[in-house]
């Protein structure tokens, strides 16, 4: 008969209480984290380009540097960059997405002690030399790698240390861009790969603490708060926005052809020249753009927030389009330090607001933040971030409609014409396979007794388990002789999902099935957890049934 009632949705353990705990300082690590990345882009960004002591958030296009500096500032800072990856860590290379995904993928959520101070310094000097990128990449990273630096500490599984490490980096992105919905979305369709109580609530968790903690470190209000009161959108502004969505959507691939086949350019220099080097050559690009659109250089708020309130010019929206994608892409494939989502959000603006030269009108800024929120959805590969990073960043609510259009058909095109997103191409290249298609664990809707062998009557599984004469477990035998009364048991309701954790956490192979009453009901090698075996295996597994350890 079957058992009575179905599964539970989810499961949440009494230590989901702990790990969410020790996410609140985590949250406020990342927050810290996020507001000391900005203050030393600023710091830096005003020396090289201003000659002056601030860390007032500004562009190198708004300091009118000499053209001198303008070219070689970014060589410089390549230069740097470049020694730092050498002798400190190679892993402050690219824009910190891949690294963070590889770690939590193949790394057991592990991350040097040395990445979360070298990662936020390389990427200050990169962007406050005029790197093209954006903070979120390395704060991400360096949040993360906080996140994983506590959790190291602490004794804990793998799922939750990958929890704490997520933690840590939707912490930073919260603080940093004030969106704290957006910041939890990206960990879930970015860098979790499960939607579950245990990894959500810790995330939620910090991304509060860093929000709150943003007000008196940074400021409560939206980054590109815009006033929507005269926009129009309608019928006719939504339908519009599938094409907004197709041109996000190839924009989205031309970006992400246009990082790896820089790659591919740079190594080919590999034997002829060290990569040390590279980051250096990717600065002699970007300062030869920067000659030409200043203000494609740095992270560029000011530049998104005239983009978004309609008050940029054709020649910069043009300028920001063509040159700010172009020293992007090939300054990113150079290895240098640096992020994704400020410049995604840069050209998508300006992609947006050069389709609205020839839209009907709507309201200024409304369909730059239309093609913002394409090309994030495109690039990123993340069409719900795509529709909520926009409205956190400007609180433009009225547009939720129209967004979702522009980000789901960019999704759409971009997952059409591309293998791989500009986040994951990097770690098919170093030979690791993922996948974000969220599936049900077959393991998880299986029980334990269904795939059960009997114990062994031939008195070899008896030597292995002690058990009296009324049938009930006393203990497992190991192989020394000695009895351990608390061994790991299955009963026969567990799902062989819990069941194989429990296994692999014990490291045991296998594990007795014991029922309410104490008694054995079969033994649960991993082999029939993880599947039915062959029968090539049937008689292995049966000795592994025998020989429990």
């Amino acid at each position: 008969m079957r058992r009575p009632g179905p599964l539970s949705d989810f499961t949440l353990t009494p230590r989901v209480g702990v790990i969410v705990a020790w996410a609140i300082p985590i949250g406020a690590l990342g927050a810290g984290a996020a507001w000391l990345l900005l203050t030393l882009i600023g710091l830096i960004t005003n020396a090289v380009f201003g000659g002056r002591l601030s860390t007032e958030t500004v562009s190198p296009g708004q300091l009118h540097a000499p053209w001198w500096v303008v070219l070689g500032a970014p060589v410089l800072g390549g230069l740097v960059v470049g020694v730092m990856a050498r002798y400190g860590s190679e892993k402050i290379r690219g824009h910190g997405m891949p690294e963070a995904l590889e770690a939590i993928l193949f790394k057991r959520s592990v991350v040097e002690a040395k990445v979360a101070v070298l990662k936020p310094t390389s990427a200050a000097i990169s962007i406050g030399t005029g790197g093209p990128f954006g903070a979120e990449g390395p704060i991400i990273m360096t949040g993360g790698a906080l996140g994983s630096l506590v959790a190291q500490r602490l004794t804990l599984t793998d799922d939750e240390r990958k929890a704490l490490m997520v933690a840590g980096a939707a912490a930073g992105m919260a603080a940093t861009f004030n969106a704290p919905l957006a910041s939890v979305l990206l960990a879930v369709e970015l860098l979790l790969f499960e939607w579950r109580p245990r990894s959500f609530l810790p995330v939620t968790a910090a991304v509060v603490t860093a929000t709150l903690l943003r007000a008196p470190l940074l400021g409560s209000g939206p980054l590109f708060g815009l006033d929507t009161a005269g926009w129009g959108i309608g019928t006719p502004a939504d339908l519009l926005s599938v094409g907004i969505g197709v041109l996000g959507g190839l924009l989205a691939v031309a970006v992400t052809a246009l990082v790896y086949r820089s790659e591919d350019t740079f190594e080919l220099l590999r034997g002829r020249l060290h990569w040390m080097w590279w980051p250096a050559i990717g600065g002699l690009i970007i300062g030869l753009g920067g000659l030409v659109v200043p203000h494609a250089l740095g992270v560029g708020y000011d530049v998104i927030g005239d983009l978004l309130s309609g008050r940029a010019a054709l020649s910069l929206i043009v300028g920001i389009l063509v040159v700010k994608s172009l020293i992007w892409g090939l300054s990113l494939g150079s290895g240098t330090s640096g992020g994704v989502l400020a410049p995604t959000f840069m050209i998508g603006a300006a992609l947006g607001a050069l389709a609205g030269t020839v839209l009907p009108p709507v309201g200024p800024g409304f369909w730059a933040l239309v093609g913002l929120a394409a090309t994030v959805g495109g690039v990123m590969r993340s069409p719900l971030t795509g529709v909520v990073f926009p409205l956190e960043l400007t609180h433009a609510w009225s547009a939720l409609l129209p967004l979702l259009v522009a980000s789901a058909t960019a999704y759409g095109v971009s997952v059409l014409l591309l293998r791989r997103s500009v986040l994951t191409e990097k770690i098919a290249r170093r030979g690791g396979h993922l996948s974000r298609e969220y599936g049900v664990d077959p393991l998880s809707v299986r029980f334990v007794d269904e795939v059960m062998a009997p114990v062994p009557d031939d008195g070899a599984g008896r030597l292995r388990l002690r058990v009296a004469d009324d049938g009930r477990l006393v203990g497992v035998v190991r192989r020394s002789g000695e009895v351990v009364a608390d061994a790991v048991t299955l009963g026969p309701d567990d799902t062989l999902a819990d069941a194989r954790d429990r296994l692999l956490t014990a490291g045991v192979t296998a594990a007795p099935v014991v029922g309410k009453d104490g008694e054995v009901l079969g033994i649960a090698p991993l082999e029939l957890l993880l599947g039915q075996p062959t029968a090539a295996g049937a008689s292995r597994t049966r000795a592994s049934a025998a020989g429990i350890t």
